[in-house]
């Protein structure tokens, strides 16, 4: 189905509650959270946290990566293990012109598809949703992208081979950045395949990885 938008930075309105690895929100605890958007077009309006186990990126670490990559005027970007869509959503309000994204979990579709219906509705974008495993959409995609954006359980264990499928699979267009997001307990190669690591950032227990194409 394909829903559309931009926007920006969101900042929880309820406190994060800390679970292991990473950060993680038990909505089944807390109930219904809401994301307001911070920055874009649509600063201040609110964006729906789904129901069931979810960790948003963090506000600072979400602003600090989307300034370095800067300006996202007519790029493509591609959000998986979406969760919520706040990353597609943020790429669009920074002015990405295609954006899509990907998410398994059916509990999380129903509040990812009322969130890109605001933006689509506010700002005439489109955000092209999937509903199915990454590692399935990986290899069934044919569309390119300059931006891709993976953002897995902390628990999952599979993040080099993730991309170097992506890479392998000619989803990355000419000079496009991958971008990872992890727990620092598991640690990343400086190359991995055809990739190579441009930078890496800490935030508090998280890294961000960006790769690039050799």
């Amino acid at each position: 189905r394909t829903h559309g938008g931009r926007t920006s930075c969101i900042r929880l309105r309820k406190k994060e509650s800390g679970t292991g690895k990473g950060r993680r929100l038990s909505l089944a605890q807390h109930g219904q959270l809401n994301m307001r958007i911070t920055g874009g077009v649509l600063k201040g309006r609110q964006i729906k946290c789904p129901k069931g186990i979810i960790r948003p990126a963090m506000d600072k670490m979400r602003e600090s990566v989307f300034a370095i990559l800067g300006d996202l005027g007519g790029k493509s970007f591609l959000d998986l293990f979406s969760g919520s869509g706040t990353i597609a959503i943020e790429a669009a309000s920074r002015g990405a012109s295609s954006v899509e994204l990907c998410e398994k979990d059916k509990i999380k579709i129903p509040v990812i598809l009322e969130n890109v219906a605001l933006v689509e509705r506010e700002l005439k974008l489109i955000v092209k949703c999937h509903f199915m495993p990454v590692e399935y959409f990986i290899k069934r995609c044919k569309t390119s992208f300059d931006y891709i954006f993976f953002d897995p359980p902390f628990s999952y264990k599979f993040h080099a081979e993730l991309i170097k499928n992506a890479a392998e699979n000619r989803m990355c267009k000419n000079g496009a950045t991958i971008i990872v997001h992890r727990p620092e307990e598991h640690e990343m190669p400086d190359e991995i395949g055809k990739l190579f690591r441009t930078d890496m950032r800490t935030y508090g227990r998280s890294i961000v990885d960006f790769y690039s194409i050799k």
